[in-house]
């Protein structure tokens, strides 16, 4: 029994794994709940998003990576052991090869970091590749052609900016401002405002039901509870689409910016090729309403969501492990 190649997109709020032949196989929080005491992994992904601020002063949930790299080593290294081996791809002798996904701008430590861990979580060998442009792949696009593609992938902890021809970046960025980041600001927004005190779960809540960054395109209420700053005690709100595109956009408008300077740095053909094939948004942030109406108005392109944004980069390694040996060599250093 031979083991099969898998692709991590390693992402700040979610882990997805793509197994060689099955497709997406996990798809679960990058969250480690561990007892402090005994230093002993308690559980791991989804169970412990659901422990998350709701924990006895012994027990703390940990986000291992934090914008997009590893802040957590020895945490990382537990959650990736604990999810590759409940899929059970390792062959009878043998060790999968895996393919992992960073932004486009980590130092060469953090890269080294990345890949220890998938080392020694169980993976034979391990390659690196640059997000934004996985991502193009798994939503469709044919970057080995010698035409442009702009590719705006939004996540938890980072947005990368890229555009590709034949197969590479030509020009990219990569920003740490992304979905957490809107969840903090709407935690502000409502301390602020309301000197109400609300969890990270419950901003992410508002963010996915109510939330818009294109003035006047959604028109949602939600009720929500916290603690009150004043008196302490709990307290039930209403607040509106209209807020939160306030509390955004000073937010959205550094994404705006990033993607306009990647494009000031296009070479002219490629931008031509841009004005006819439009940008491609994908990541979770991808889903926050009217980014992709705002974008287009600002970038003055065509501007589309991937059909399964937050999946387009583990699709996208699938895509690459299937042509592994076709692919450059010198990009799985």
């Amino acid at each position: 029994m031979f083991a099969r190649d898998i692709g991590i997109d390693l992402g700040t709020a979610n882990v997805l794994i793509h197994v060689k032949g099955k497709g997406i196989v996990l798809n679960e929080p990058s969250v480690v709940a561990i007892d402090k005491n005994t230093n002993r992994v308690l559980a791991v992904g989804e169970e412990a998003r659901k422990m998350v601020g709701r924990t006895p002063g012994n027990i703390i949930a940990i986000r291992p990576l934090k914008d997009g790299v590893i802040a957590d080593f020895d945490v990382t290294e537990s959650m990736l052991k604990h999810f590759i081996n409940t899929l059970n791809v390792k062959g009878f002798l043998s060790k999968p090869r895996i393919l992992i996904c960073c932004p486009t701008n980590i130092t060469s430590v953090e890269q080294k970091a990345i890949k220890e861990a998938a080392e020694k979580s169980g993976g034979k060998k391990v390659f690196l590749e640059e997000e934004p442009k996985v991502a193009a792949i798994g939503a469709g696009m044919d970057i080995f052609q010698p035409s442009g593609n702009m590719v705006v992938d939004i996540g938890g902890g980072t947005t990368d900016i890229a555009v590709l021809s034949m197969g590479d970046i030509v020009t990219s960025s990569s920003i740490k401002m992304a979905g957490d980041k809107f969840d903090n600001e709407i935690l502000h927004y409502i301390k602020r405002k309301y000197k109400l005190l609300i969890g990270e779960r419950t901003a992410e809540n508002i963010k996915i039901e109510v939330a818009t960054v294109f003035p006047g395109s959604r028109n949602e209420v939600i009720d929500i509870r916290g603690r009150d700053m004043v008196s302490g005690l709990p307290r039930t709100i209403s607040v509106n689409s209209e807020e939160i595109e306030e509390a955004l956009r000073e937010q959205v408008s550094v994404i705006v910016q990033a993607a306009k300077s990647v494009l000031e740095r296009t070479p002219p053909e490629l931008s031509a090729d841009i004005i006819d094939r439009g940008v491609i948004l994908t990541g979770g942030g991808a889903l926050l309403h009217g980014i992709d109406l705002l974008l287009a108005e600002e970038l003055k392109v065509p501007v589309l969501v991937a059909e399964h944004p937050m999946d387009c980069v583990a699709i996208g390694t699938g895509i690459m492990l299937d042509n592994m040996d076709k692919l450059p060599r010198h990009k799985f250093n």
